[in-house]
């Protein structure tokens, strides 16, 4: 029965390191091209949140500044999707992360249940926190694109 389990477990472990980081960069091409057309179609739950954080910004208005921002995603998805393309995306996600988090500062009263500051963040809040998930995927695909002996 041990040595069953002990198989089992090792099939399982050679299938998730396998596919691990596959399954991760497909997952941020899914995610991003998906809730990134959202934004140019005007279907973004996101969007209210996106044109309070953007009025700062020059030489577009706030509804264009969506736009941009939705396309931007689209591309990081897209270049998620390609091992070739993949410190592409990263790149781009840095840029677009650094956004991610804005309402945070910029729009408490928005990301922070009242009086709860920073303890409680309201569902746009976690919306914006849960993003950390995405940085470290990041992370763990980027970290994969050299074999071991290269890096050392």
């Amino acid at each position: 029965m041990k040595n069953t389990i002990e198989r089992i477990d090792y099939l399982v472990i050679a299938f998730m390191q396998r596919w691990g980081v596959v399954a991760l960069r497909i997952s941020l091409a899914v995610i991003f091209i998906w809730f990134g057309i959202l934004k140019p179609l005007g279907l973004s739950s996101a969007e209210s949140l996106v044109l309070s954080t953007v009025g700062f910004l020059p030489f577009l208005s706030p509804e264009q500044w969506l736009i941009v921002i939705g396309w931007w995603e689209v591309l990081i998805g897209v270049a998620f999707l390609f091992k070739k393309t993949t410190r592409i995306a990263i790149v781009l996600l840095a840029g677009q992360m650094v956004g991610t988090f804005m309402p945070l500062f910029m729009l408490p009263s928005v990301t922070f249940q009242t009086g709860h500051l920073p303890w409680a963040p309201t569902l746009e809040g976690q919306y914006i926190v849960k993003n950390l998930l995405i940085i470290s995927a990041a992370f763990v695909v980027g970290g994969s694109l050299r074999k071991k002996e290269e890096t050392k």
